[in-house]
């Protein structure tokens, strides 16, 4: 009786060894099961959980798997590329279902995509596209072009002799696309001008000491174009802090509630909001037609629209 009831022991602690270590992004050999003791593994990783952009986009994916019995595993890359490639290196021992994937690196990632078509598990991109799409099942984005070109012309409405500085993240294709957008619709007003693009890394920790040196290097700058709202909110902080506000119009990309929320507190003028929930559901989607054996497309795109004063309290109403 004593050796089987240590025999049983083992074996449960073994059971939650392997839950915990998949959560963790440690391999294992097991997959954890759905609530009720089936369904199919589905997994995701986001660049960050703390952009509620990739907060929603999470939800989104977990409405959808979760309505069909199935579970989804949320790993979070932390803003580093090698942790995401190492996370998601480890869930694909797990034989998923599918995964769903949120690059940091466009190129960076590809690595970690043969090894998934090797081990032929469907990789399905979302928000951010990779520079080898035939590596995935397909790519689920918003029209990044159009947003960074919609925030250049609300920008020119209001300041067509804007001085501008762009905060980018270059290793990120979605962030490229949007600069290129800017920029493009930049070329039809000749008064605009870009002073300097510097790396904000799309998050406010980095965006606000970057913002503060180009304010200092810059005393015409009127104008800033961040790549996302959370770096938006670091170039604000940056402006009040060298006593700036009210003088740099901000426009910028995501449509998050803390976007919404600087819009109508009137700090931030505008942001070309993408429906991240909606690009987590369609992602979802596609992997079950996948699975039921029906043909998927390559390319997704998902319209974005701009969001000023006069509608930002609908965003907020919205989620």
């Amino acid at each position: 009786m004593k050796r089987a009831a240590v025999t049983l022991h083992l074996l449960l602690l073994v059971s939650l060894s392997a839950g915990l270590a998949l959560l963790g992004g440690v391999s294992c050999k097991r997959a954890p099961q759905a609530a009720g003791g089936g369904g199919r593994l589905f997994g995701v990783s986001l660049q960050s959980l703390n952009n509620p952009f990739f907060v929603d986009l999470n939800q989104g994916l977990r409405q959808v798997i979760e309505a069909q019995g199935d579970k989804l595993v949320t790993l979070d890359a932390q803003y580093n590329s090698l942790k995401q490639n190492n996370d998601v290196a480890a869930l694909l021992e797990q034989q998923p279902a599918a995964i769903f994937i949120n690059p940091l690196n466009w190129e960076g990632i590809k690595g970690t995509l043969i090894e998934a078509k090797r081990k032929n598990v469907p990789i399905i991109i979302v928000d951010a596209p990779v520079s080898d799409p035939d590596l995935v099942l397909c790519q689920v984005a918003s029209d990044n072009f159009e947003a960074g070109r919609l925030a250049c012309e609300e920008l020119a409405r209001l300041k067509p002799q804007a001085k501008i500085v762009i905060l980018h993240q270059g290793a990120n294709k979605a962030c490229i696309d949007r600069v290129a957008g800017f920029k493009a619709e930049m070329a039809k007003h000749a008064g605009m001008q870009v002073l300097d693009t510097q790396e904000g890394k799309g998050v406010a920790e980095t965006s606000r000491p970057v913002m503060r040196d180009l304010l200092r290097r810059f005393p015409e700058l009127d104008a800033a174009f961040p790549i996302n709202d959370p770096s938006s909110m670091g170039a604000i902080g940056a402006i009040e802090e060298m006593g700036r506000g009210g003088q740099v119009t901000v426009v910028t990309v995501d449509g998050s509630r803390d976007g919404a929320a600087a819009i109508l507190a009137g700090k931030l003028h505008s942001t070309s909001a993408q429906s991240a929930r909606e690009i987590g559901r369609i992602a979802a989607q596609k992997a079950y037609e996948h699975l039921a054996g029906k043909a998927v497309a390559k390319d997704v795109v998902v319209p974005v629209k701009l969001i000023t004063k006069s509608n930002a309290a609908s965003i907020l109403e919205a989620k």
